[in-house]
């Protein structure tokens, strides 16, 4: 599919716990022309989750159909869920917006072999300690969850030179910062995209 040249892609990765989700949102708030990919996902909703909303949730073999009629740009398993990004969602939103990624290193090699997507690739990263710390205080998940998930932070940061942008998130506002200035020097050559009020 032929996509809006003017309309970006923005890709968001980093070991979880890092802040991409926060960062994501926080964008989204500050810059009305942009809107977050929602991936579908095999995963039990938390509590404060809504179908549709954070993640479309479906179940294992909906999945797999999907993934045997070719339907993702790109999906991934990540500790035992599988999660994906459906082709017909994101060029339909790309139409009309640009569109925030929320997704790790091997939703982006997918995405990357489709050349039509003009996709901005942005890894975000913290210290290990300050990582596992943040694991922990956030209470979202179990201590086997918080051990797997700080496990995988060595092989996540291998995948680092697959981007465009690398930046440390030490102070969520200066992260935010950075990340908009990167926006804003890729969409110059465009238009002047609106912040809401």
């Amino acid at each position: 599919m032929k996509h809006d040249k003017e309309n970006i892609m923005v890709i968001l990765s980093s070991p979880s716990g890092v802040g991409k989700t926060t960062l994501t949102k926080k964008i989204q708030q500050k810059y009305k022309n942009f809107k977050i990919s929602v991936s579908h996902t095999t995963r039990t909703p938390r509590s404060n989750e809504v179908d549709g909303v954070d993640y479309h949730f479906v179940s294992k073999e909906k999945f797999k159909e999907l993934i045997d009629k070719e339907k993702f740009y790109e999906y991934a398993k990540i500790f035992e869920n599988y999660y994906g990004t459906l082709k017909s969602i994101v060029d339909e939103t790309i139409k009309e917006n640009d569109i925030l990624f929320d997704i790790d290193w091997q939703g982006t090699k997918q995405l990357s072999k489709f050349k039509n997507l003009n996709l901005i690739k942005i890894y975000l990263i913290t210290d290990k300690k300050e990582l596992k710390s943040r694991l922990i205080k956030r209470n979202q998940n179990t201590d086997e969850e918080v051990k797997k998930r700080f496990d995988s932070f060595d092989e996540d940061i291998k995948h680092w030179n697959d981007y465009d942008y690398i930046i440390i998130n030490q102070h969520l506002e200066n992260c935010f910062r950075q990340i908009e200035n990167i926006i804003e020097i890729n969409k110059t050559n465009n238009f002047s995209f609106q912040k809401t009020q």
